[in-house]
Protein backbone atom coordinates (compact mmCIF):
# COMPACT_ATOMS: atom_id res chain seq x y z
CA UNK A 1 0.00 0.00 0.00
CA UNK A 2 1.55 3.56 -1.30
CA UNK A 3 1.68 5.89 1.76
CA UNK A 4 1.49 9.59 0.89
CA UNK A 5 4.81 11.94 1.16
CA UNK A 6 4.52 14.02 3.86
CA UNK A 7 5.85 17.61 3.82
CA UNK A 8 9.16 17.09 5.49
CA UNK A 9 9.90 14.09 3.21
CA UNK A 10 10.18 16.06 0.35
CA UNK A 11 11.95 18.65 1.81
CA UNK A 12 14.75 16.22 2.67
CA UNK A 13 14.00 14.67 -1.09
CA UNK A 14 15.41 18.05 -2.18
CA UNK A 15 18.07 18.64 0.16
CA UNK A 16 19.15 14.97 -1.42
CA UNK A 17 18.86 16.12 -5.11
CA UNK A 18 20.80 19.80 -3.72
CA UNK A 19 23.48 17.63 -2.24
CA UNK A 20 24.08 15.85 -6.18
CA UNK A 21 23.43 18.71 -7.52
CA UNK A 22 26.38 20.38 -6.28
CA UNK A 23 28.52 18.08 -7.42
CA UNK A 24 27.62 17.78 -10.53
CA UNK A 25 27.30 21.60 -11.85
CA UNK A 26 28.38 23.44 -8.27
CA UNK A 27 26.51 26.45 -7.17
CA UNK A 28 26.61 28.70 -9.66
CA UNK A 29 25.50 26.70 -12.36
CA UNK A 30 23.05 24.57 -10.32
CA UNK A 31 19.16 25.91 -11.10
CA UNK A 32 15.93 25.83 -9.30
CA UNK A 33 14.68 24.36 -12.45
CA UNK A 34 17.77 21.81 -12.58
CA UNK A 35 16.53 20.75 -8.77
CA UNK A 36 12.65 20.25 -9.82
CA UNK A 37 13.88 18.20 -12.76
CA UNK A 38 16.03 16.31 -10.18
CA UNK A 39 13.69 15.43 -7.79
CA UNK A 40 10.40 14.94 -10.56
CA UNK A 41 8.58 18.00 -9.15
CA UNK A 42 7.39 21.28 -10.37
CA UNK A 43 10.03 24.35 -9.46
CA UNK A 44 6.93 26.28 -8.04
CA UNK A 45 6.77 23.23 -4.80
CA UNK A 46 10.39 23.67 -5.00
CA UNK A 47 9.77 27.51 -3.63
CA UNK A 48 6.91 26.28 -1.19
CA UNK A 49 9.67 24.83 0.75
CA UNK A 50 12.72 26.90 -0.13
CA UNK A 51 12.28 30.60 -1.39
CA UNK A 52 15.53 30.95 -3.00
CA UNK A 53 18.96 29.18 -3.67
CA UNK A 54 20.60 30.72 -1.08
CA UNK A 55 18.47 29.30 1.41
CA UNK A 56 18.14 25.87 0.43
CA UNK A 57 21.97 25.79 0.51
CA UNK A 58 21.86 27.29 3.97
CA UNK A 59 19.22 24.16 5.19
CA UNK A 60 21.70 21.56 3.39
CA UNK A 61 24.72 23.07 5.85
CA UNK A 62 21.88 22.73 8.57
CA UNK A 63 21.25 19.78 7.85
CA UNK A 64 24.83 18.56 7.59
CA UNK A 65 25.68 20.34 11.15
CA UNK A 66 22.71 18.93 12.73
CA UNK A 67 23.57 15.50 11.85
CA UNK A 68 27.66 16.26 13.19
CA UNK A 69 25.88 16.91 16.60
CA UNK A 70 23.84 13.94 17.19
CA UNK A 71 27.54 12.17 16.25
CA UNK A 72 28.91 14.66 18.90
CA UNK A 73 26.28 13.93 21.48
CA UNK A 74 26.79 10.23 20.68
CA UNK A 75 30.78 10.48 21.57
CA UNK A 76 29.72 12.88 24.44
CA UNK A 77 27.91 10.85 26.01
CA UNK A 78 29.89 7.43 25.25
CA UNK A 79 32.49 5.34 26.65
CA UNK A 80 36.06 6.06 27.17
CA UNK A 81 37.56 9.09 29.35
CA UNK A 82 36.20 12.56 29.25
CA UNK A 83 40.32 13.98 27.46
CA UNK A 84 39.77 10.52 25.09
CA UNK A 85 36.06 11.85 24.02
CA UNK A 86 37.47 14.97 23.57
CA UNK A 87 39.70 14.23 21.25
CA UNK A 88 37.59 12.23 19.31
CA UNK A 89 34.59 14.75 18.94
CA UNK A 90 37.50 17.02 17.53
CA UNK A 91 38.21 14.68 14.73
CA UNK A 92 34.71 14.12 13.96
CA UNK A 93 33.29 17.47 14.03
CA UNK A 94 36.38 18.78 11.40
CA UNK A 95 36.41 14.99 9.16
CA UNK A 96 32.52 14.92 9.16
CA UNK A 97 32.12 18.26 7.68
CA UNK A 98 34.75 17.77 5.38
CA UNK A 99 33.63 14.05 4.16
CA UNK A 100 30.44 16.24 3.77
CA UNK A 101 31.70 18.63 0.86
CA UNK A 102 34.55 16.05 -0.38
CA UNK A 103 32.08 15.62 -3.63
CA UNK A 104 31.63 19.32 -4.63
CA UNK A 105 35.65 20.53 -3.37
CA UNK A 106 36.24 22.16 -6.50
CA UNK A 107 33.15 24.30 -6.58
CA UNK A 108 32.76 25.07 -2.24
CA UNK A 109 33.88 28.32 -2.77
CA UNK A 110 32.17 29.80 -5.10
CA UNK A 111 29.57 28.35 -2.50
CA UNK A 112 30.85 30.23 0.10
CA UNK A 113 31.18 33.21 -1.47
CA UNK A 114 27.45 33.78 -3.03
CA UNK A 115 26.20 32.66 0.45
CA UNK A 116 28.91 34.03 2.86
CA UNK A 117 26.40 36.76 5.09
CA UNK A 118 23.82 34.81 6.03
CA UNK A 119 26.46 32.00 6.52
CA UNK A 120 28.56 33.46 9.07
CA UNK A 121 25.45 34.30 11.03
CA UNK A 122 24.17 30.90 11.14
CA UNK A 123 27.92 29.10 11.80
CA UNK A 124 27.68 31.42 14.95
CA UNK A 125 24.93 29.77 16.24
CA UNK A 126 26.48 26.14 14.93
CA UNK A 127 29.41 26.56 16.91
CA UNK A 128 27.31 27.37 20.34
CA UNK A 129 25.59 24.07 19.85
CA UNK A 130 28.95 22.93 19.17
CA UNK A 131 31.12 24.39 22.21
CA UNK A 132 28.07 23.51 24.61
CA UNK A 133 28.05 19.24 24.39
CA UNK A 134 32.29 20.12 24.56
CA UNK A 135 31.55 22.38 27.72
CA UNK A 136 29.63 19.25 29.03
CA UNK A 137 32.07 16.33 28.51
CA UNK A 138 34.78 19.28 30.12
CA UNK A 139 32.35 19.30 33.30
CA UNK A 140 32.60 16.02 33.73
CA UNK A 141 36.44 15.71 33.58
CA UNK A 142 36.58 18.34 36.11
CA UNK A 143 34.67 15.74 38.18
CA UNK A 144 36.17 13.12 37.66
CA UNK A 145 39.59 15.33 38.20
CA UNK A 146 40.93 14.54 34.84
CA UNK A 147 40.53 18.24 34.17
CA UNK A 148 41.77 21.18 35.81
CA UNK A 149 39.42 22.83 38.24
CA UNK A 150 40.11 26.32 37.37
CA UNK A 151 39.36 26.23 33.71
CA UNK A 152 36.71 27.48 32.62
CA UNK A 153 34.94 25.17 30.68
CA UNK A 154 32.89 27.67 28.65
CA UNK A 155 35.45 29.32 27.23
CA UNK A 156 37.66 26.04 26.96
CA UNK A 157 35.12 24.37 25.25
CA UNK A 158 35.21 27.97 22.79
CA UNK A 159 38.90 27.88 22.47
CA UNK A 160 38.71 24.22 21.69
CA UNK A 161 36.44 24.84 18.79
CA UNK A 162 38.69 27.96 17.41
CA UNK A 163 41.62 26.42 17.71
CA UNK A 164 40.50 23.60 14.96
CA UNK A 165 38.57 26.05 12.83
CA UNK A 166 41.00 26.46 10.50
CA UNK A 167 40.77 23.03 9.49
CA UNK A 168 37.21 23.38 8.37
CA UNK A 169 36.35 22.81 5.14
CA UNK A 170 35.72 26.83 4.38
CA UNK A 171 39.54 27.56 5.68
CA UNK A 172 41.41 24.80 3.27
CA UNK A 173 42.00 25.23 -0.07
CA UNK A 174 40.47 22.73 -2.89
CA UNK A 175 43.84 20.71 -2.94
CA UNK A 176 43.79 20.81 0.85
CA UNK A 177 40.15 19.32 1.02
CA UNK A 178 41.59 16.66 -0.72
CA UNK A 179 44.01 14.94 1.68
CA UNK A 180 41.79 13.69 4.39
CA UNK A 181 44.92 11.97 5.99
CA UNK A 182 46.47 15.29 6.35
CA UNK A 183 44.17 17.02 8.00
CA UNK A 184 43.36 14.10 10.61
CA UNK A 185 46.63 13.48 11.74
CA UNK A 186 47.06 18.47 11.99
CA UNK A 187 43.63 17.85 14.31
CA UNK A 188 44.83 14.94 16.08
CA UNK A 189 48.23 16.61 16.68
CA UNK A 190 46.44 19.83 17.76
CA UNK A 191 44.19 17.93 19.98
CA UNK A 192 47.16 16.02 21.68
CA UNK A 193 48.23 19.88 22.47
CA UNK A 194 45.37 21.30 23.48
CA UNK A 195 43.85 18.82 25.92
CA UNK A 196 47.20 18.35 27.95
CA UNK A 197 47.22 21.92 28.63
CA UNK A 198 43.58 21.25 30.13
CA UNK A 199 45.01 18.35 32.35
CA UNK A 200 44.68 18.75 36.30
CA UNK A 201 48.40 18.43 37.74
CA UNK A 202 47.64 16.89 40.93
Amino acid sequence: MRTTATREDIHEVILDAADRLLARYGYKKMTMEDLAHEVGIGKGTIYLHFRSKEELVLSHIDRLIARLKGQLLAIARGDGGPAERLKQMLLTRVLFRLDGVQHYTESLSDLLAAIRPALLVRRERHFEAEAQIFAEVLREGQREGTFAPAVNTAAAARSLLLATNALLPYSLSPVELGKRRDVERAVSQLADLMLHGLLSRQ
